[in-house]
């Protein structure tokens, strides 16, 4: 077991491990009691042993010398053929996957442009007034460029989950628990989709130990594209997985509806009028009905006289026909007929055929009336099923989408200057690309920096966890020199790529610096080459 001070221990680590140096508050090496030296990497200051790691299991103690024991993670670009490039810069790739570290030569120099160190595995900059471990400059299409990488301590982060699904997951504000503990919350549902607002300061630092761990545990789990169980109070259980269809109640989802009930009477209106009297779309929100409805209108459609339960709001459009479940089309009907309460004798008439779907097609019945104008269920004709499978065709897949939301702020922007207000500003201004792990953030309008990035488009394994509870995640800041120094910049720390490449982080002194090259992600656009830097 890991030998610290502040939190209950973590296993040891492997003698093997690569490792680079990590940032020293005291002294490298300083030795508190007998064989332990402190380490400083966040406010927990874990005393650990030698052949040990700390608390979060990211730093260890390796003969006297306080190391990080994942690998920085660089990314070289694609070569234009869409083919992987991953040419080792500066060094070899073992069998393992890290790179040793040997000099650089003029290969490295002329591919310089190819070459993004990441914030992954870059270890962080607590206490605040240190300097971001990586200020590198570089060249990129001749502009000079800096770009200052550190693993950020976020406390204030969450996660936005987007389940496409017509299934009811819960209701708004309802809470979201994981292994019986409240990490989050129902928010908004959008169209098609069913939104979970995850993790947040309130849970990692607001209640009770536990909370804050677990909470601490799910977020890392689900950034690293990990599956994680949630129970929804008054709602259904749900296996998140980013990148993966949603499993509700034990049933992975398959489909995202096409639009609310209204919509889809709406956009195959006229592929339906001629071989159907009336159409019946069942929805949570909006139940659409053809013969009402404005489209049915447009196509001069009989009235069929159908009397439909719920709240009407328009011609053809009702609200709470039932309540929500995961039956037909988001509400708890297991019978489409429950919610038709009659026909009008003056307008319906026997052999009147009537198609139900849900708003995805996956459930599809068809009836004809009798001569009591009461619904027989009987095999749906295969001109009428072409339009159901339709539906379903336009239904996009079922889909779990998990942004990375955080606020940078104290130590992320003291790292880059020591006039934290500039850098912010200098954002806004759009003089500063910011990126998490090289993939695309989007920076939030309004004050202080508060980034939004997907983590299907990060590196793998880009979280990890400290135990103050915290999230730990990977940030870049890139702009040009001269926008560096105006902003004031820790411009005594800046160092060539070269020389990064070659020493690592500007507090390594001398110690080894493993390395693990990835190829960039086919879709993200290379950091080094966005405007407005080149512009």
């Amino acid at each position: 077991m890991a030998e610290h001070t502040r939190t209950d221990g973590l296993p040891g680590m492997e003698a093997s491990t690569p490792a680079q140096a990590a940032q020293p508050l005291r002294p490298r090496g300083e030795r508190l009691i007998s064989d332990k030296i402190e380490c400083n990497a966040c406010p927990v200051l874990c005393q650990i042993s030698n052949g040990r790691s700390g608390a979060c299991d990211r730093y260890a103690n390796r003969c006297g010398t306080l190391v990080r024991v994942d690998p920085v993670l660089m990314l070289r670009r694609r070569l234009a053929d869409g083919e992987a490039a991953v040419v080792p810069l500066g060094g070899r790739i073992g069998a393992d996957g890290v790179m040793a570290p040997t000099p650089t030569d003029s290969t490295e120099i002329a591919l310089a442009d190819d070459v993004f160190i990441t914030g992954v595995g870059a270890s962080t900059t607590y206490p605040d007034y240190k300097p971001a471990p990586f200020i590198v400059s570089s060249q990129a299409a001749g502009v000079d460029l800096v770009t200052v990488v550190t693993e950020g301590i976020f406390s204030y982060c969450s996660f936005k989950v987007k389940i496409d699904t017509d299934r009811y997951l819960g209701p708004e504000q309802a809470n979201v628990r994981c292994k019986g503990e409240v990490v989050g919350h129902v928010t908004t549902a959008e169209y098609g989709s069913q939104m979970l607002s995850l993790g947040g300061v309130h849970h990692l630092t607001g209640g009770s130990k536990k909370e804050g761990r677990v909470t601490a545990e799910m977020m890392a789990a689900l950034g690293n594209k990990q599956a994680v169980e949630f129970m929804i109070d008054g709602g259904s259980q749900i296996l998140i997985q980013a990148g993966r269809a949603p499993v509700v109640n034990g049933v992975e989802e398959k489909r995202m509806r096409l639009g609310c009930g209204s919509a889809t009477v709406g956009i195959f209106a006229e592929q339906l009028a001629g071989i159907v009297d009336e159409v019946v779309v069942v929805d949570d929100h909006i139940t659409g009905v053809l013969t009402e409805h404005q489209s049915g209108h447009c196509l001069d459609m009989r009235a069929s006289g159908i009397k439909m339960q719920g709240r009407k709001s328009t011609p053809g459009r009702y609200f709470q026909v039932a309540n929500p479940g995961t039956g037909w089309g988001g509400t708890d009907l297991t019978d489409p007929l429950s919610i038709i309460e009659g026909w009008d004798a003056n307008k319906a008439w026997p052999g009147l055929r009537l198609l139900m779907t849900s708003t995805t097609g996956e459930h599809a019945s068809w009836y004809v009336l009798d001569q009591q104008l009461r619904p027989v269920e009987q095999e749906m004709p295969a001109e009428v099923r072409r339009v159901v499978e339709r539906i379903g065709e336009n239904c996009e897949p079922s889909l779990s989408t998990v942004l990375f939301l955080a606020g940078a702020g104290g130590s992320l922007r003291a790292g880059v200057t020591q006039n934290p207000i500039l850098l912010t500003r200098a954002i806004k201004n759009a003089l500063v690309n910011v990126t998490c792990g090289g993939a695309p953030a989007y920076v939030w309008p309004g004050g202080g920096i508060t980034v939004m990035v997907d983590v299907m488009r990060m590196p793998d394994h880009s979280f990890g966890t400290v135990p103050t509870p915290a999230i730990i995640a990977p940030i870049e800041f890139c702009m040009k020199l001269d926008d560096y120094r105006a902003l004031g910049g820790h411009m005594d720390y800046v160092r060539s790529l070269k020389e990064a490449l070659e020493r690592g982080a500007w507090h390594d002194e001398g110690a080894p610096t493993a390395r693990q090259w990835a190829p960039q992600p086919i879709g993200n656009p290379w950091p080094l080459g966005q405007a407005p830097m080149l512009g």
